[in-house]
């Protein structure tokens, strides 16, 4: 594996560090008070490519390797959760899995202006009684002539209220439990639909996170997405690209902890000085140091296994679990340091630790990582290549066909 980045994506991080500089870093604090998700930041994003920085150019994106989507969510975590969550559900859920399993018709009327970021894309899977169990949930999707009729419900979705286009998952025949689940591709202007925000979060305040409503919608049979009973094996693949995002952006998560804690080191003294010369303090940086590390050489192992063409989710699961957790333990560490002043929103470590928590939960929780590692180890999981991959990336970061 090369380490060393190429001078486009060391572009690439400079821009997007760059911009959460400017662009989220002097407004984070008051958005997160108010809770308010600033939908002018995906504009932004857009026009600098980014809300499709890993979809070929034919499709409207920029054309880099998916290790470029990494350092993109690496660098906005490290202004706020919420805006990596925006590109992790929009082109890690979304995007990515219509690249993998659109048609082409599909592609043209979906994908093109999701990866110009003209539309914003989220995903529904998760319901208010199936969370890890997938096969719990209810929402069905009959067949009615050219059209499914979809009823039901998500909750807990991103860009509930912002998102123009939905991929949603609902039984087509609950009978075959999950070979019986379809994946769907969902307007909002569509009637029937509706969505409501979810207020009082523990933590990602500025995010934009909700419920769905489906209530008899129309869905085109061409708004199929790969075949009937085929919508756990997608859901899954997504969740790949998915929890790839969320571990990048664990990384960044760290990098934020590691800062606030080495500034706050260098201007708080205790006991005639700096205290980052205490012992105890210098193990809590070492530990983010060596968090930071292990969770990066992990997320981009997985990323090159993405650039492969390769099935990657026994690493992809890796990664997120222990970047995640490393994130949350970093996150807690930096509270520490700051003592008494971590727990006031005067700095910005608290929002770091209630933020860290819902990655530890979402796309997989810690036990669901962790019960997958156990079962790869002992033999009892075992991946199979999908029939429909990801365009791979040869190692000069060209599309290979």
């Amino acid at each position: 594996m090369n380490f060393n980045f190429t001078d486009e994506q060391n572009m690439l991080r400079d821009t997007v560090r760059s911009f959460v500089d400017k662009e989220i870093m002097p407004y984070i604090a008051d958005w997160d008070r108010q809770g308010k998700f600033d939908p002018a930041i995906t504009t932004k994003l857009a026009a600098l490519g980014l809300m499709g920085v890993c979809i070929p150019e034919e499709y409207g994106g920029s054309g880099m390797d998916y290790n470029s989507l990494a350092i993109v969510c690496e660098e906005l975590e490290r202004g706020d959760t919420a805006f990596r969550t925006a590109v992790s559900v929009h082109t890690g859920l979304n995007s990515m899995t219509l690249l993998q399993w659109g048609t082409e018709e599909q592609k043209q009327k979906y994908l093109v202006p999701q990866a110009k970021g003209e539309k914003i894309g989220a995903f529904g899977l998760t319901e208010p009684g199936a969370g890890s169990d997938v096969a719990a949930l209810q929402s069905t999707a009959v067949k009615e002539g050219d059209y499914y009729i979809l009823n039901g419900s998500k909750t807990w979705i991103s860009l509930c209220d912002i998102a123009d286009h939905f991929l949603v998952f609902a039984y087509t025949d609950k009978s075959k439990r999950h070979h019986g689940i379809s994946a769907f591709i969902v307007e909002r202007t569509w009637e029937g639909f509706s969505s409501k925000a979810i207020k009082g979060k523990h933590g990602i305040r500025s995010g934009n996170t909700g419920e769905l409503f489906f209530d008899h919608v129309k869905v085109p049979q061409e708004n199929l997405l790969g075949e009937e009973g085929e919508g756990f094996k997608i859901a899954m693949a997504a969740l790949d690209n998915g929890r790839f995002t969320v571990a990048a952006g664990a990384v960044g998560q760290i990098m934020a902890c590691i800062e606030a804690s080495v500034n706050y080191c260098h201007e708080r003294e205790t006991f005639g000085k700096p205290i980052g010369k205490h012992q105890l303090v210098q193990q809590m940086i070492a530990k983010m140091e060596a968090g930071l590390q292990m969770s990066r050489l992990l997320v981009y192992r997985a990323g090159e296994l993405k650039n492969e063409g390769k099935r990657n989710t026994r690493e992809t699961s890796l990664a997120k679990w222990q970047a995640c957790d490393f994130a949350n333990q970093a996150a807690d560490d930096a509270l520490q340091i700051h003592g008494a002043y971590g727990y006031s929103d005067e700095y910005p470590v608290e929002r770091y630790l209630r933020n860290s928590k819902a990655p530890v939960i979402y796309e997989g929780t810690r036990e669901i990582h962790t019960i997958m590692q156990a079962e790869y180890v002992l033999g009892y999981r075992k991946d199979k290549p999908l029939n429909k991959m990801l365009p791979a990336w040869n190692s000069d970061k060209e599309l290979v066909n």
